[in-house]
């Protein structure tokens, strides 16, 4: 049947939700893999793999939001269950939707090409190296968005002759490989704050440098887990503004002031940026295993300096500086495509400009994501069905240009803030998309 079935990109979280939905729907699919299981980032410290996840990784949300709605995690499992144990739990969704037959495992996407007659030929190359292309009527996207590091450009004067080890995060596995050595850790984003703690277990000396002040938030505040509270209704139905204070005052009762732990204060008020979760960065650096300093000026052998005029020696330099977006499988001019400055899709999900191109799970939420994928598949695939017919082109871009507006208005112009989105809102209007 060329042309009359659907192409799921990802066999991760978002796309194992996508596949779900469309199963559910008795919609034919094939879902293709390039990893050798399902799972995604979850899976790759324990298979060794390259990627974004590192073997202390553990959930930063609540099991009970993070895990599929028909299938729950175990209540065996604590609520933040390690990182090997959400990809066992991933295989065991895929088991029982009875997805695995429909995913193509060890099968990276090469191309995705939209043909004049609206139809989609996907290439493929499989575990033996073999070649293929197919056609679809739809494209899902649903492979994450953590793919292409990023290093800072320029690196630092003197970085070409560092007597030590720069690596970006992406290639950090254990901080016991960093057992005895000065380690400066650069970056406070999640992976950043998790790294620094990590390896302050095993190393000599970790130092964690900071140029931007940014919110830490505990995972816990007033005994419940955060992205609990910030899905209760009445937390939601209070106004942005009100919101933000109540959240700023929470933390400074919770940790006080980030200027307490020698970091510098953030220049942007709670919820106005992407927020570091953690609960334990704060303690190891009161207990003095990690070491705070700002932004690195220079480095000169094995000497690092510093922009307060203070210097360390170092063995490796980990940079946690984030990922860039990069689908290099799509043509050029895509919306989530290369060398584009935001995404532009409608309602984080359609490409207004080309029809049966879709993405699911190219959002960054404060809290669980989970929910979010699922209802963003399942409308998905009442669009895919025809149950739900999208409006014109016009009206389509004119939403995503409201919506990067006020992006716009409330984080800036920052890299990664057009998938940024608040859950309950989010949630809510993907639910009524479904109604209407």
């Amino acid at each position: 049947m060329e042309g009359s079935t659907v192409c799921v990109i990802g066999a991760g979280l978002s796309g194992l939700a996508t596949a779900h939905a469309l199963a559910a729907r008795g919609i034919e699919f094939v879902c293709l893999e390039k990893a050798p299981d399902v799972g995604g980032l979850w899976r790759q410290p324990g298979a060794g793999e390259d990627g974004p996840a590192y073997l202390s990784l553990h959930l930063n949300t609540a099991k009970q939001l993070t895990g599929y709605t028909a299938f729950p995690m175990p209540s065996e499992l604590p609520l933040y269950p390690h990182h090997s144990d959400i990809a066992a739990y991933l295989r065991s969704f895929a088991e029982w939707a009875g997805l695995l037959p429909r995913i193509e495992l060890r099968t990276e996407v090469l191309s995705v090409r939209q043909g004049g007659d609206g139809i989609w030929t996907v290439t493929s190359r499989d575990a033996r190296g073999e070649v293929t292309e197919r056609r679809f009527a739809q494209v899902i996207v649903a492979s994450g968005h953590n793919t292409e590091p990023a290093l800072p450009k320029p690196l630092p004067p003197g970085s070409d002759s560092f007597a030590g080890t720069i690596l970006h995060s992406m290639d950090y596995r254990d901080g016991s490989d960093f057992a005895g050595q000065r380690v400066i850790v650069v970056g406070m984003g999640a992976s950043g704050v998790d790294i620094a703690v990590d390896l302050s277990r095993h190393a000599a000396q970790t130092v964690l440098s900071v140029r931007r002040g940014l919110h830490v938030m505990p995972k816990q505040l007033f005994g419940m887990s955060v992205d609990l509270i910030a899905d209760a209704p009445w937390l939601n139905e209070m106004p942005f503004p009100e919101q933000q204070r109540f959240v700023e005052q929470a933390l400074l009762v919770a940790r006080g002031r980030m200027s307490d732990y020698g970091l510098p204060e953030p220049d942007h008020p709670v919820l106005a940026s992407a927020m570091t979760i953690s609960d334990e960065i704060l303690s190891r650096i009161r207990h003095g295993g990690v070491i705070p300093k700002p932004a690195i000026e220079s480095l000169d052998g094995s000497t690092v300096s510093f922009a307060d005029g203070t210097s360390a020696e170092a063995d490796a330099i980990v940079y946690c500086t984030g990922f860039r977006m990069d689908f290099p499988f799509l043509p050029a001019g895509c919306p989530a495509g290369p060398r584009q400055q935001a995404v532009t899709l409608y309602k984080r999900v359609v490409d207004a400009d080309r029809p049966g191109l879709y993405f699911v799970g190219l959002i960054r939420p404060m809290g669980s994501i989970t929910r979010l994928v699922e209802a963003q598949s399942q409308w998905v695939a009442r669009i895919v069905e025809g149950e739900v017919t999208l409006p014109s082109a016009d009206i389509m871009r004119e939403e995503i240009g409201t919506y990067l507006s006020g992006i716009e208005a409330r984080y800036g112009r920052t890299e990664g803030a057009s998938i940024q989105v608040d859950v309950g809102p989010y949630l809510r209007e993907l639910r009524e998309l479904q109604d209407a």
